[in-house]
């Protein structure tokens, strides 16, 4: 939104959306899309030395634009276990498909085979034509991919191994708190527990901002064995944005805040796997921070992947479809050890 894998869940099924019976739509399923992009050597370009930010460490990045006026927008992020491929989607209804490409040092070269599609509802209807077009949390977990769907304030599963980016919606029963977030400030993160967890295969939805700038924001446990609310704590005006979960069970959030006059800024936070529970109020330690002196923009999706042993974090801008005034930026950091 503007600044301003087959998982299992026991007891939940899914229903189909009730989205209008009319004529399925003709628009391609997939569209190639070109993509350029610029390398970003240096995360702080003040400082081209200095590798280390906190508790990241930057291995490169890429400034990227795409041959097709769809491409942007990018609100949620996937990798591949390998992390050889990703999975975006953007804040109005498509899905990005890309193979990540690397130079001869290993830094991040390019996308290919870059693709765009429409996510589709029950009918087959793209869900941009319907009241579901503001798509903006995205986790793909055990083959099945979730959406969260900002305005409308739903869930929806899509059995992504199976089906690709022609896989249908299905609605995620979800508690009727949710439908209650403020319009604009709905679920903005989204992830599925990890194994080991005790509440292994449950959703986590985080609303991006459900109260007052010094309020905690609303957060739920949906599905699994013991479903309920929960609360984050927020920070300086930082807004919720995405979450991504560690190897061990740990959770990433990453925030961002925005101010017309002083630009955008963008941290992350690490969230013990131990606290997350229905009742919780989570908080924890920052791993980074960073604003317009680093190479950010309006960062909004987040993932993270295993290479070698390493931790791997990946983030992604959406730059509101204002290639003038904002940037398509792909940051990928190493969690330090």
């Amino acid at each position: 939104m503007s600044p301003s894998r087959r998982s299992v869940f026991a007891g939940l099924g899914a229903v189909a959306l009730g989205l209008p019976a009319r004529a399925q739509s003709l628009e391609p399923a997939r569209v190639p899309v070109s993509v350029s992009a610029r390398p970003i050597a240096s995360f702080e370009p003040g400082n081209p030395t200095k590798s280390r930010f906190g508790q990241l460490v930057f291995r490169g990045g890429l400034q990227l634009s795409g041959s097709h006026p769809r491409f942007g927008g990018f609100s949620g992020l996937w990798r591949s276990p390998d992390g050889s491929r990703l999975v975006a989607i953007t804040d109005n209804g498509f899905w990005l498909t890309a193979k990540l490409a690397r130079n001869g040092q290993g830094k991040l070269a390019g996308l290919e085979e870059a693709e765009l599609a429409p996510i589709l509802g029950a009918s087959g209807r793209p869900l941009h034509r319907s009241r579901y077009y503001d798509t903006e949390s995205l986790a793909i977990q055990g083959g099945t991919a979730f959406i969260g769907v900002e305005r409308a304030h739903d869930i929806l599963r899509f059995d992504f191994a199976r089906h690709g980016v022609e896989a249908r919606a299905q609605l995620v029963p979800t508690p009727p708190a949710l439908k209650r977030l403020p319009g604009n400030r709905g679920i903005e993160a989204l992830g599925v527990l990890p194994a080991g967890h005790p509440l292994v295969g449950a959703l986590i939805a985080i609303s991006e901002r459900s109260g007052r700038e010094d309020e905690p924001t609303a957060g739920f446990v949906i599905g699994g064995r013991q479903p309920g609310p929960l609360q984050v704590i927020r920070h300086d005006g930082y807004d919720i944005t995405d979450l991504a979960f560690l190897p061990g069970g740990d959770m990433l959030l990453l925030e961002r805040w925005y101010r017309p006059l002083r630009g955008v800024g963008m941290r992350i936070r690490r969230i013990a796997g131990g606290s997350i529970r229905p009742g919780a109020r989570l908080d924890g330690p920052l791993l980074v921070e960073a604003d317009l002196g680093q190479e950010i923009d309006n960062m909004e999706g987040m993932a993270v992947h295993l290479d070698g042993g390493r931790t791997v974090v990946t983030l992604i801008s959406d730059d509101n479809f204002s290639t003038f005034l904002q940037r398509t930026v792909l940051l990928e950091f190493e969690l330090a050890q």
